[in-house]
């Protein structure tokens, strides 16, 4: 159980959890009604910045989701037109992350990276649709080795300025590996290839690395869900 309460901080939090607690020290030393307030930004920015193991499935031609968070949209679309990647409609999966969940993005299959791309956008609330379109973005291209694309988006959100993406272009990556993370609130699309459907529906609950979003050698059509 401590295992699961005490999970490693990424590094990109250390510089705002330090700030955080100067400033929370300070006010202890010189205005302590409000110190409290500052102890508790600096609990919450270190809950954000919390990077804990994921227990990733190996199976060939699984695709697990890039994000924590809600699945608000499994839709049919082009792929985005910045990655050249024709204009067959594919299906993606749309996963909003709020505050609380963990904001590691990690890579959803095995391939290498084949196109970056930055969008320079609006900061619309990532759970809308048009955020796929509006929101400033980072684009990933991936092809995998039997030559089929994949494409993962990186949106930010309301309150989100700043993605972070250690990918390059030529870069051999696994499914499941860390490849950035977006500040405070954002969202994540999956791009599948032509033909592969998602099996996980609107409303599902992901977990970043473990759950399995399609069978990339899988035939059969889009699942759905209800509540019960």
């Amino acid at each position: 159980m401590l295992k699961d309460f005490f999970v490693p901080i990424h590094r990109a939090g250390w510089p705002f959890i330090g700030a955080s607690a100067v400033v929370a020290l300070g006010l202890f030393l010189f205005f302590p009604p409000l110190a409290w307030l500052a102890v508790l930004i600096t609990v919450f920015i270190v809950f954000f910045f919390r990077d804990p193991p994921r227990y990733v499935p190996v199976r060939e031609g699984l695709a697990v989701s890039p994000a924590d968070g809600l699945v608000t949209s499994v839709a049919q679309v082009a792929p985005p037109a910045e990655l050249d990647m024709g204009s067959e409609v594919v299906t993606r999966i749309s996963v909003f992350l709020s505050v609380f969940d963990v904001h590691i993005n990690r890579v959803p299959c095995d391939g290498t990276i084949t196109a970056l791309k930055y969008h320079h956008g609006k900061f619309v609330n990532a759970a809308l649709d048009k955020a796929s379109e509006e929101n400033e973005r980072q684009l990933v291209r991936m092809t995998l080795d039997d030559g089929r694309q994949v494409a993962f988006v990186q949106i930010a959100g309301l309150i989100a300025r700043r993605i972070i993406c250690n990918l390059r272009d030529g870069q051999t990556v696994r499914a499941g590996e860390r490849f950035g993370l977006i500040r405070f609130g954002s969202r994540t699309d999956l791009y599948l290839p032509p033909g592969v459907a998602s099996l996980v529906s609107k409303g599902q609950r992901m977990i970043g690395g473990e759950t399995v979003m399609a069978d990339l050698n899988s035939s059969e059509e889009n699942r759905v869900g209800e509540v019960r």
